[in-house]
């Protein structure tokens, strides 16, 4: 499998034709008595007019400062960075993301890791990556993707590995499958079971966490039941609207991450403006909205039955799950050598707290042995 390097190079026209976009932007009030959710009219505004005056060519050059390449495989053109570290022999991690992130908002915690072959892919219809030509976006098929690239076409032997959100279940299962090349697994969403593995559940704390979640899965679940059940309508709403991509996306940023209820705009102290706003310019400058959706609509998001991971782990509770079973991590797990609850950090860990995260990763590696 051949490299292709890769440069993000926007065209005028495509900015020109973004500012149009939103210097036309109909804002709305906030709905009388509106749920409460991670968006508001006043902070919408200023995301758009911060929009409006962001410098894209300064934050392109800073994503071209890493190295990028594409490759082809399973049909899908599979974009990635590779940030190798000046010591060939340290060892590789494979970073992945879900969604509503791209592998821009990892770029910080890789940054931290000198000391490893860092490689963060933008998963198959995501970004600057192509949709799957022939198969569908499951756990299985992209679990298959991230592990060719890191042994076929990078060429590591072993490695370790870190996924979060939709690539979660994905890193249980590479870690599972593949436990010959895996050195170990990074986990700050720790293994869930299935619907029906949950339904068997008797320890308390097991059956108290999953009822949590699923009582707070019909006011919080809107977004994901509307992307698995009309994904292109949505779409075609986001990738005509620049106002209506960024309070989609932006949304879910303020909500997941470790920051109080009702004040999105405090958002900021944990992802910053220029990033929420890279998230937003990737998506809108790839018109990749409509295929992010395809883990929600061909299963990805949906837990399947995942064998028991034995590689060494290391499991890092984030705080939109701090009541997250200990008992379930050590039954799953079967070599768990870390167990904590993180004091910050929430769903974006990595993004959100990289320092601690980079610390703590080191770490765990050296634990094992992989790290000298």
């Amino acid at each position: 499998m051949n490299l292709t390097p890769f440069r993000i190079e926007v065209s005028d026209a495509v900015l020109d034709d973004l500012h149009e976009r939103l210097a036309r932007t109909r804002s709305l009030p906030d709905s009388p008595r509106k749920p409460q959710s991670g968006m508001s009219a006043a902070y919408l505004s200023d995301l758009v007019a911060s929009w409006s005056d962001f410098d894209w060519r300064e934050r392109e050059r800073w994503l071209n400062g890493h190295p990028q390449f594409t490759a082809e495989i399973d049909g899908a053109t599979v974009h990635f960075a590779h940030l190798p570290s000046m010591d060939a022999a340290a060892p590789a991690l494979l970073v992945m993301h879900g969604w509503p992130h791209t592998f821009a908002l990892q770029l910080d915690f890789a940054d931290l890791l000198p000391d490893f072959h860092v490689v963060v892919p933008s998963f198959p219809g995501f970004g600057f990556s192509s949709p799957y030509a022939d198969r569908p976006v499951t756990e299985t098929n992209l679990a298959h993707t991230a592990h060719a690239l890191m042994t076929e076409v990078l060429g590591y032997d072993s490695y370790l590995t870190y996924g979060e959100d939709v690539s979660a279940n994905v890193n249980d299962l590479i870690a599972a499958t593949r436990s010959d090349h895996v050195l170990g697994i990074i986990a700050t969403h720790a293994h869930f079971p299935s619907m029906a593995e949950r339904e068997l559940l008797t320890e308390p704390d097991q059956v108290a966490f999953f009822k949590r979640l699923a009582a707070a899965h019909h006011p919080d679940g809107g977004y994901g039941h509307i992307q698995a059940t009309r994904p292109d309508t949505l779409a075609a709403a986001l990738n005509d609207s620049p106002a209506g991509l960024i309070a989609w996306l932006a949304e879910k940023l303020v909500e997941w991450s470790d920051t109080p209820v009702g004040e999105p705009a405090v958002v900021e102290e944990r992802i910053s403006r220029d990033r929420i706003l890279t998230e937003a310019m990737i998506y809108w400058v790839t018109e990749s909205i409509g295929t992010s959706f395809r883990p929600y609509y061909e299963g990805a998001d949906q837990p399947d039955s995942i064998p028991p991971v034995d590689v060494p782990a290391a499991v890092f509770i984030q705080k939109r799950e701090g009541d997250y079973p200990e008992s379930l991590a050590r039954s799953y797990y079967r070599d768990l050598r870390v167990f904590e609850r993180l004091d910050e950090g929430g769903h974006f860990a990595v993004a959100e707290v990289p320092e601690a995260m980079s610390t703590r990763v080191r770490a765990f590696a050296r634990e094992i042995g992989a790290l000298r």
